[in-house]
């Protein structure tokens, strides 16, 4: 199927009721060997690395645990570095600059502004000319979302939207499409000023889960923003939330405060708690 083809086939797809019958079906009981069955034919699929799985199969009573599984103890090590912006997630560089102007870059002939992905302008103000990335996460990959950085979380912002797909095809035709999506923002205070990290929903990506509170998307709410009156402490490598499904995590900083390491490039693959940039 060529792009065009399928951005037609997206625009028909009921996108939101299909992510909520996948995400219902994921976390349903099923008898434990037709659960095995689905859950190894799965790995063998995208190629997950059970080895480094807390658990192994037989721990998962749903696909939805298996999914968001955590890994063991010890087994991504968190840069200590004082300065050192470490990666949040398991995943691979889909984009990565400065955003000029408040704007980002998706795709050749696409951008978005900060403004936009954020819901609220003066939200957006302070990552203008900022160090942003994009970083996507394949079914293969470990869906838990982390802190780049130590500090407090401020508060989140919870913005509903559409389930686009994250996939190549849609995102070189899709305009603005982190700014359609459904979206978790977790806000963070850290010594590189104010950080933003923009968890992206996605097409079967049917929920987003905070860490931190009793926050939940995709489950009928409206949008909500929060700000904490007491800041919750976070370490670097904390954890901030998980994806019910995968899907992309955006991070903006501060302009001036965090420069990339040369080794950030489209494509690059980066690991949790892997340096990724300095505070400057």
């Amino acid at each position: 199927m060529n792009d065009q083809t399928f951005m037609k086939l997206m625009r028909v797809l009921p996108k939101s009721a299909l992510s909520s019958a996948v995400g219902l079906a994921t976390r349903l009981p099923v008898p434990a060997a037709l659960h095995q069955a689905v859950m190894r034919s799965f790995a063998r699929s995208y190629n997950v690395d059970m080895e480094e799985a807390e658990h192994s199969f037989e721990h998962y009573p749903t696909f939805a645990q298996f999914f968001t599984r955590a890994l063991k103890p010890g087994l991504r090590p968190i840069d200590s570095d004082a300065k050192a912006v470490v990666s949040p997630v398991d995943g691979r560089v889909s984009q990565v600059g400065y955003s000029e102007g408040g704007r980002c870059f998706q795709a050749k002939g696409i951008e978005y502004s900060v403004d936009e992905l954020l819901g609220d302008a003066e939200a957006g103000k302070p990552f203008h000319g900022g160090a942003w990335t994009t970083i996507y996460l394949s079914p293969r990959d470990y869906h838990r979302i982390h802190s780049p950085l130590a500090g407090t979380i401020t508060g989140y912002a919870y913005l509903p939207g559409e389930f686009w797909p994250v996939n190549p095809a849609s995102v070189m035709n899709k305009q603005a499409l982190f700014c359609v999506n459904e979206r978790l923002v977790t806000y963070l205070d850290t010594p590189a000023g104010r950080c933003a990290v923009v968890k992206v929903g996605a097409t079967c990506v049917s929920r987003i889960k905070a860490a931190y509170d009793d926050v939940l998307t995709h489950t009928g709410q409206p949008g909500k923003v929060h700000q904490y009156a007491q800041a919750i402490p976070v370490e670097k490598g904390g954890e901030l939330g998980r994806f019910e499904m995968g899907s992309t995590v955006i991070l903006l900083f501060e302009q001036g405060r965090v420069t990339w390491d040369a080794a950030m490039q489209p494509e690059a693959v980066v690991r949790l708690g892997q340096r990724i940039g300095v505070m400057t």
